[in-house]
């Protein structure tokens, strides 16, 4: 008995205009209209869509035939993606040759490499779980991660459909095994937002339940409201009012996809289905507007260029003004016409490739191979014979601390058990304790050093993302309030008041306390006072307890990924000043003196001030004495760090015979 499904229904232009709108909230979110804080979401109205579109074909197709033709349908996908794809990562890469270091060139070439191979969430997997990762948002190739997830989910909905026609014909069936395949998928996705986010966000099984809800929507029997029209109305209003919801008040420090994501996929599933009744007028009837029409054709192409558009751009102007981000807008629009009009059309609807499976087969898995070559050859030239200037600046980079090198020392997100690391002769005169988050590891190398030369051995206990000061922050990886630093910090500093050093030295990520980086609601002025409490406790404690405290200020923030920023200065020929940033935007006076006065109010507490070792009066510099001063953006570079050695010994060690 062959299974029953809906008929194939022809063209609908409600879909047509969700695209547009999915694609608008992308690009507005990536081109940084703070407007739409939440844009990224319409990554998961695609998502939606794709699974109501695959699953009404594949259905209609069992239903009518009574089988599935896998080839043919594959072969369908590879003329819509993969040659407007390739030619998207080949351009870039050529571009990249003109603005990208070669150390960059090689890492995004990697990138593009898996994309080619549609991977690369799986490879960003793996590279956001490391916190001193370069930075992804560089990556020009990063919005790829969906695109491979859809091709991942295109190899894996046919076997699933198959299955549940095979174990029982008809619609129940398939709607049971798409039900629960979506349940199961949302319960660990929504788990695992909260305890490993870079799973539940790249990993395809993890969102096959967005696809799922899209299947199930297709399947849904639309004459339960076609007769209603006042229902169908209804959820199209309600379904964009989630978008809009969605758009407007979510952002990237929400613990997503989780529970969130439930939001833009009701709403794109409540608009699918009050299209799918016929609703004619309100937001279907928008939709329909020619212009979002025209959006909606151009979906993939935009998709696919706005991303390295803009990612160039801000890597040749550091801050982008408005118009010229109307511009790279413009650029955008242009490049995705052509490339729907000249590739990514005309191959879609070349008969002769239409007429068999394998005449489209036998060409994709050759474009997948020239690109994942091309890439390949790409990261490997990139870094041949690379000019010893390039070479030191990554070299530079890519040092850890003495801390961090000696491995383990420097704890990661979960841990709370202190993990004391000890540096120097065991009959040292006393010890000296490093207390705080990476802050203070990246001081532990010239600290150690001009320790040792004073005989007194280090102590660190230092963790991830976690200040030294008692006050509960939020964590940006795992997206919820780090009560994991709470606890460490709690019996860390028992541990150190019974280990009794003759000093504590802390630093600490002080300047993200108001930092645009740090989320909205640990910017407001009552959190400051509550950080300033929590620095006084913390430093009342060890006065307490008769040890003496060094405070070290915290160093600038810099406006770009120093490292990235000085290497493709010195590859364009530039000067590496044209990476400085201005005093008044990257040393943060204001934070520093309240930091002062906490210190200051504490007995046995001292400050100590290392800015003027990078800024002068007016700019905070990068480059000093030849020496890569950040491995990032706010972290000290090590090879630098150890010519601070001198400065540590006359500063911080004094304070102990104060």
């Amino acid at each position: 008995m062959t299974a029953q499904f809906p008929a194939s229904a022809s063209f609908r232009p409600d879909i047509e205009g969700l695209r547009a709108l999915a694609v608008a909230g992308v690009i507005a979110y990536h081109f940084g209209l703070t407007a739409l804080p939440g844009g990224f979401t319409g990554v998961d109205i695609f998502f939606v869509i794709s699974g109501y579109l695959i699953t009404r074909h594949l259905v209609t197709e069992i239903n009518e035939t009574g089988r599935l033709d896998l080839w043919r349908f594959y072969a369908r996908r590879a003329r819509r993606l993969l040659p407007a794809s390739l030619f998207v990562i080949l351009a870039m890469l050529v571009a990249g040759a003109f603005i990208l270091s070669p150390e960059e060139q090689s890492l995004y070439s990697k990138g593009a490499m898996f994309a080619s191979a549609y991977m690369i969430n799986l490879w960003l997997i793996r590279w956001s779980f490391d916190y001193f990762a370069s930075d992804a948002a560089n990556n020009p190739f990063i919005h790829f991660w969906s695109l491979s997830v859809e091709e991942q989910f295109y190899l894996a909905w046919p076997a699933l459909l198959v299955l549940a026609a095979w174990l029982k014909p008809g619609k129940r069936a398939v709607i049971l095994v798409i039900g629960f395949a979506g349940l199961v998928s949302f319960a660990v996705c929504a788990w695992l937002t909260t305890v490993a986010q870079p799973w539940a966000f790249y990993f395809s099984p993890l969102r096959a339940w967005e696809f799922a809800a899209g299947g199930l929507a297709t399947l849904a029997p639309a004459t339960l409201w076609r007769e209603r029209r006042g229902l169908s109305a209804t959820m199209a209003w309600l379904g964009l009012a989630l978008i809009a919801i969605s758009y407007l008040s979510f952002s990237e420090d929400a613990p997503f996809p989780g529970l969130l994501a439930l939001v833009p996929v009701t709403g794109a599933v409540l608009m699918l289905l009050a299209g799918a009744a016929g609703a004619s007028n309100g937001p279907s009837a928008v939709l329909a507007l020619p212009p979002l029409q025209w959006g909606g054709k151009l979906s993939y192409s935009l998709y696919l260029w706005h991303w390295p558009v803009i990612v160039y751009a801000g890597m040749l102007t550091a801050e982008l003004s408005t118009v010229q981000r109307l511009v790279c807008l413009a650029l955008t629009l242009v490049l995705s016409a052509f490339t729907y009009h000249v590739i990514e059309n005309p191959i879609r609807r070349n008969g002769w490739l239409m007429a068999n499976a394998a005449r489209a087969l036998v060409p994709a898995v050759l474009l997948t191979g020239t690109g994942v070559a091309a890439a390949y050859a790409n990261a490997r030239l990139a870094v041949h014979d690379l000019d010893p200037e390039q070479r030191v600046i990554a070299e530079s980079a890519a040092r850890p601390s003495t801390a961090r090198a000696k491995g383990g020392c420097v704890l990661d997100f979960e841990t709370v058990k202190p993990k004391p690391c000890v540096f120097g002769a065991k009959d040292a005169e006393g010890s000296v304790v490093l207390f705080g988050d990476s802050h203070a590891d990246h001081w532990s190398t010239p600290l150690i050093e001009a320790a040792s030369k004073n005989n007194y051995r280090v102590v660190t206990y230092l963790k991830s993302s976690c200040r030294a000061s008692r006050v509960t922050t939020w964590n940006w990886r795992l997206k919820r309030d780090y009560t994991e630093c709470d606890r460490w910090r709690e019996q860390s500093v028992k541990d150190i008041i019974a280990l009794h050093p003759r000093m504590v030295v802390i630093s600490e990520f002080s300047i993200g306390n108001v930092m645009k980086e740090s989320p909205e609601e640990l910017r407001h002025a009552d959190w400051n006072e509550e950080w300033r409490a929590g620095l006084h406790w913390t430093l009342a404690a060890f006065s307490r307890a008769g040890i003496k405290v060094a405070v070290i200020r915290d160093v600038p923030y810099n406006g770009n990924y120093v490292d990235k920023c000085v290497a493709r200065a010195l590859w364009r020929g530039q000067a590496p000043e044209v990476c400085d940033t201005p005093r008044n935007m990257a040393a943060n006076d204001d934070i520093a003196a309240a930091e002062r006065d906490v210190v200051r109010s504490v007995p046995g507490a001292t400050y100590v001030d290392l800015t003027s070792q990078f800024c002068d009066s007016t700019t905070c510099h990068v480059f000093i004495n030849g020496k890569l001063a950040y491995r990032d953006r706010h972290h000290l570079a090590t090879p630098f760090a150890e010519s601070l050695e001198p400065v540590m010994e006359k500063t911080v060690l004094r304070v102990i015979g104060s």
